[in-house]
C-alpha cells in the first residue's frame, strides 16, 4: 500500500578497540537523524561504546521509515559536554582514571553505509561503531592521546545493517600453545582479505585490518568470541596474534587456526538468523 510505513528501531553496538589502559570509550549523541529526521524516543544520551561488544546493544530510538534502502543517517556529536552536564562529552577513559577528549573535524558524522527497511512490522537497525577503524592514538607520547580518526575515515567505521538480515559466527579458540598475548579474529567477506595489506596500515590513521567487516577478541580465560550482526553472505576467519607493549597490543603475526569440527574456515555461509559455531585450535603462526 502506498504510503505504509514500518516501525524501526535504531541501536548501537562496537568492535573492540585494542588497547590494555582503555577502561572505555564514551561518546555523547546529541542527535540521530534519518534522511535529515530526528529519532523518535531519542533523548541526548553518552554511550560507552567499549562496553556494547559481543552483540549487545543499546537502544537509540525508533522511526516509521517506508520500506526501502536508506543511506542519509547522521550522527550529531557532542564533544564538550555528556548528557548530565559533565566535561568532555567524548573521550577515552583510561586505567589510571584520566579522561582523554575526542574531537574530531566536525561534530556531525553522515554515515556512509546503507541499510534496508523491510516490509514487516519491526525492523531493527544496528549502527556498529566501530572503535578499531573510528579512534587511534598518537604514537611516541609519554602519555596515552587518542583522538577520532579524520571524517572519512569516522564515517566509513560505522556500519549499518538491518538485524532482521544478519548471523552470528561464535565459538571458541583453544591457544594451548600460548602463541599470543592476545588473540583477535577478523571477519572478512570471502575473499578480500590481502595479507600484505590488511597487516600493514592503511589511510590517512594507519588502520590495520581495515577492511574487515567486524572483529571480535578472544577472551583470555575463555577463548570464546564472537562476531555479531554479519549480514548474509560468504565469509573467511583471519585469527591474528598481538603482543603487549606496556599498555598497548601489538600486531605480531597471522595464526594458523584449524576448525575442530570440520568447519571451512576460508568458506563460512551466513545466512539471516544463523547462529554458526566455529571452535578452532590455533596451531601457530603463519
Amino acid at each position: 500500500m502506498s504510503g505504509e510505513t514500518y516501525n524501526t528501531t535504531f541501536k548501537i553496538t562496537d568492535a573492540p578497540i585494542d588497547n590494555a589502559n582503555v577502561e572505555g570509550v564514551f561518546v555523547t549523541l546529541a542527535d540521530v537523524r534519518v534522511d535529515g529526521k530526528s529519532l523518535e524516543g531519542f533523548s541526548r544520551t553518552t554511550v560507552n561504546l567499549a562496553a556494547l561488544v559481543n552483540g549487545q546493544t543499546e537502544t537509540l530510538g525508533n522511526l516509521d521509515l517506508a520500506a526501502r534502502s536508506y543511506s542519509n543517517l547522521e550522527l550529531v556529536l557532542d564533544y564538550d559536554t555528556d548528557a548530565q552536564g559533565n566535561a568532555p562529552g567524548c573521550y577515552v577513559a583510561l586505567a589510571n582514571g584520566a579522561k582523554d577528549k575526542l574531537t574530531a573535524q566536525s561534530d556531525r558524522i553522515s554515515v556512509s553505509d546503507a541499510f534496508e527497511v523491510f516490509a514487516k512490522t519491526t525492523n531493527e537497525v544496528v549502527l556498529d561503531f566501530d572503535l578499531r577503524k573510528t579512534i587511534r592514538e598518537e604514537q611516541g607520547t609519554v602519555e596515552s592521546n587518542f583522538e577520532f580518526v579524520s571524517m572519512s575515515e569516522l564515517s566509513a567505521g560505522i556500519r549499518t545493517v538491518n538485524e532482521e538480515s544478519t548471523g552470528r559466527i561464535s565459538g571458541v579458540a583453544n591457544d594451548s600453545q600460548n602463541t599470543s598475548d592476545r588473540i583477535v579474529v577478523y571477519a572478512y567477506e570471502k575473499g578480500t582479505f590481502n595479507a600484505e595489506t590488511e597487516t600493514r596500515g592503511q589511510g590517512e590513521s594507519n588502520v590495520t585490518f581495515k577492511n574487515a567487516v567486524t572483529s571480535s577478541v578472544v577472551n583470555a580465560n575463555s577463548g570464546s568470541y564472537t562476531l555479531s550482526f554479519l549480514e548474509e553472505g560468504e565469509y573467511e576467519l583471519i585469527f591474528a596474534s598481538y603482543n603487549r607493549d606496556g599498555d598497548a597490543f601489538f600486531f605480531n603475526a597471522l595464526l594458523e587456526a584449524e576448525s575442530t569440527t570440520g568447519l571451512n574456515l576460508g568458506s563460512i555461509s551466513v545466512s539471516s538468523a544463523l547462529q554458526i559455531s566455529a571452535n578452532v585450535t590455533i596451531t601457530g603462526t603463519r
